[in-house]
């Protein structure tokens, strides 16, 4: 009865349902793997959000940069503002906000510098002029902040222009502050004394879990669509009979016209 799934046109669509089967779950099971990843850097960001300051010093040596894993740690420093070497961030967003983060180095005891992320400054114009950017506090200022990882941005892009970045990379810096500093960079919570009003404080990082664990049952779901429809198709080419009488009767019926005539004739 199905001996014509061995025909070269079933053989062909036997194979393109299991290749798109194949794909469906190859692409179900990536899902998958992104959904695992994003719960394991959520744990990792909540873990580090959530413990207690812990001084720049012994988080990041001199020399070294910060892991994926301290991303979002809590630090604590102390120090001086150096707002002459103020670098602007390029195309930044606060919720529906657009304008730039204000990245300014402070020097430590120990003669190493830091970059602290202020907050964002709201210009819908495009990049302020320095002028209206808010001072930092003079003197010794104590400063809490989430630690954060250098970008991985192609080097255009994190390559100073007039005071400017598009992306963070504390190494490329280094000119522009006249001194090595220290790898990644801070983003302010709390300073104390305060600097001058108008900068926003950042937002919470993102714990949301995200839309991977959904798409992966679509796909799987479409990898099981695909075979159950080649599945369909063969059992209704095996059973024509069932098809004919889902449409109607099972033999064509006469005209009205031809019926009429062998009852007007009779038998001879």
């Amino acid at each position: 009865m199905y001996r014509f799934l061995l025909t070269r046109r079933w053989l062909v669509l036997a194979v393109i349902a299991v290749l798109v089967a194949v794909g469906c779950i190859r692409l179900g099971l990536w899902q998958l793997n992104r959904h695992a990843d994003r719960q394991a850097d959520n744990e990792i960001v909540e873990t580090n959000v959530a413990t207690a300051p812990v001084p720049i010093t012994d988080a990041v040596p001199v020399g070294d940069s910060p892991s994926d894993r301290q991303q979002w740690r809590s630090v604590s420093l102390s120090g001086r503002y150096d707002p002459v070497a103020t670098v602007l961030v390029r195309y930044q967003s606060l919720g529906s906000l657009r304008g730039v983060n204000v990245l300014v180095p402070m020097w430590l005891a120990d003669g190493s510098a830091v970059l602290v992320d202020r907050g964002f400054l709201e210009s819908s114009a495009g990049t302020p002029d320095r002028a209206d950017v808010p001072a930092p506090p003079d003197g010794p200022v104590e400063v809490t902040g989430w630690l954060r990882v250098d970008s991985d941005a192609p080097p255009e892009a994190t390559r100073p222009i007039d005071g400017t970045v598009r992306a963070v990379v504390a190494a490329a810096l280094d000119d522009a502050v006249g001194a090595p500093l220290r790898g990644g960079w801070v983003q302010l919570t709390s300073e104390s004394p305060a600097g001058e009003q108008g900068l926003l404080p950042p937002e919470p990082p993102e714990t949301d879990i995200g839309p991977h664990l959904f798409y992966a049952l679509q796909w799987f779901l479409f990898a099981l669509l695909g075979l159950l429809a080649y599945g369909w198709f063969a059992f209704d080419e095996a059973h024509p009979y069932r098809r004919r009488a889902q449409l109607g009767d099972e033999e064509p019926r006469q005209p009205p016209s031809e019926r009429s005539v062998v009852h007007q004739g009779g038998h001879p």
